[in-house]
């Protein structure tokens, strides 16, 4: 793509790719609760209501495709009512959530802040249509406001396309397939939030490669550039260290706590124990050497298990991928030499940019392209940071995003019971796995290889389109079907 010719494409911020959320599921739990609030705010702001209606009163919502299939056990009832309520994402307090959700089931009716007390009963105006997905993406919703004479007030649909990325049906139409599918676009319009010209436009690695080139910059540098267009390097920097904060304090609760997670699957999570074997073994020279990969492990399992039990998690670049990116950088902090705080930083600019670059050109949406968008994108994205902070050459780093996504294609998205657990927790684990065994291997070269990653990029579009849609987040095949009898 010609950057020049996309001036009117939005950049995609660092802090787009990583957000603050609740889980269990960034496209299925944070964009319809995000969705909810946009919805809200259209109301409130009277935008485009239906000729000759009343005021609204009551509010519905129909989920379709992959929100239907899988929206109780990745919880999105539960997160359309709390968006519905007023709550958002980022600073919702999951504790609190449970017993709003609770007061909602019980009394019919949210009373959302700017508006009236609306009815809206769970049990008859949340409706899950098993019919044929919406033709946009995957995972579409509808939410309507009615007057008292049960006339439409408004309409509008809605696009969850991954990452906590919502869109509007005609946001969607308004924007080329490729920008569209992505919800949003990486540096390529040459521009930030259609403003600030912005210094390095890139949209492939392949300009990525070539601008570094020119200007000597590593990937990192250039993101940092085009990011501080925006915002100031102090705003940067401590932007930057509150989403590892964030990161590492999921890691550290997930650490901490055990017993069941919820959703009838009866899963224990396992964090906690391996973690207690793990600081039981140190020092006493009775590990074997492989037991790096038991911490990356227990790292990713602890943030997936947060996130499986809805607690508070960075979209890394989803939910159900979420602890790829924080394993790889604990295993930088805790068992690399010489770590730094830059280091993270670089880590996480790095990533970012390979990561807006993926959904970009693909997606990063389970529903859309199996868990090949979500773990593999992850796992590129983390072996990208880490090569970069172990020293990796541009070329290096490309490499070693290549080798991890290129051992992630086709993989399918099947959650059990459409819970984000079995198999996306031990999933995320592997992801890590993948991403530092990537990242070693492109560091022992110089940085040439066979397969670009803008190649290998445009083969998990493909192979997307072309997977059957029973294997991308349904929950109708592969494990979530092939359960033993008890």
């Amino acid at each position: 793509m010609d950057p020049a010719a996309a001036e009117d494409e939005m950049f995609l911020s660092v802090f787009d790719i990583f957000k603050i959320g609740i889980g269990p599921s960034s496209s299925h739990t944070m964009g319809p609760m995000s969705a909810a609030a946009l919805f809200l705010e259209a109301l409130r702001g009277r935008h485009s209501p239906v000729p000759g209606s009343g005021e609204p009163v009551r509010l519905r919502c129909h989920l379709h495709g992959s929100l239907a299939w899988t929206g109780e056990g990745h919880g999105t009832d539960r997160a359309v009512m709390l968006g519905l309520a007023g709550c958002e994402p980022a600073t919702i307090d999951p504790d609190e959530a449970l017993e709003l959700e609770r007061h909602i089931r019980k009394i019919k009716k949210v009373s959302p802040p700017g508006l009236p007390v609306l009815a809206f009963d769970p049990d008859d105006d949340l409706i899950f249509d098993y019919g044929p997905a919406l033709p946009g993406h995957a995972n579409g919703l509808v939410l309507q406001a009615f007057d008292a004479a049960g006339n439409l007030h408004m309409r509008e649909t809605y696009y969850s396309t991954g990452g906590g990325f919502v869109v509007t049906e005609d946001e969607l139409d308004r924007s080329d397939a490729g920008a569209a599918r992505a919800g949003g676009a990486s540096e390529a319009g040459g521009s930030i939030s259609g403003a600030v010209p912005c210094p390095y436009p890139f949209s492939t690695a392949a300009q990525m490669l070539e601008m570094g080139a020119k200007a000597d910059l590593s990937f990192a540098q250039m993101k940092r550039c085009n990011e501080m267009a925006q915002r100031s390097e102090g705003e940067l920097n401590g932007g930057l260290d509150g989403l590892w904060g964030a990161m590492n304090g999921c890691i550290e609760r997930g650490m901490s706590i055990d017993g069941e997670l919820p959703g009838g699957l009866k899963v224990k999570r396992r964090a906690k124990a391996v973690y207690d074997k793990l600081q039981k073994e140190r020092g006493l020279n009775i590990a074997q050497p492989h037991v790096v990969n038991d911490w990356l492990c227990v790292y990713a399992m602890a943030v997936n298990e947060e996130n499986a039990a809805g607690g508070k998690v960075v979209t890394a670049p989803t939910n159900g991928a979420a602890g790829v990116i924080p394993a790889v950088l604990r295993y930088y902090l805790d068992h690399c030499h010489s770590p730094s705080q830059d280091g993270v930083r670089d880590f996480l600019l790095t990533a970012a940019a390979l990561g807006g670059i993926i959904k970009h050109n693909a997606s990063i949406s389970g529903a859309e392209v199996g868990c090949q968008g979500e773990v593999g994108s992850a796992s590129a994205m983390a072996a990208a940071g880490l090569c970069a902070v172990l020293g990796g050459t541009n070329a290096q780093i490309e490499n070693a995003a290549e080798i991890a996504l290129e051992h992630h294609l086709g993989m399918t998205c099947d959650p059990v019971k459409g819970l984000v657990q079995v198999p996306c927790i031990e999933r995320n684990g592997f992801g890590a796995i993948k991403a530092v065994a990537a990242a070693s291997l492109a560091l022992r070269g110089d940085g040439t290889h066979f397969m670009p990653l803008d190649n290998c990029i445009e083969a998990m579009r493909q192979t997307g389109v072309e997977m059957n849609s029973k294997y991308k987040e349904t929950s109708q095949g592969g494990l979530a079907v092939n359960l033993p009898e008890c």
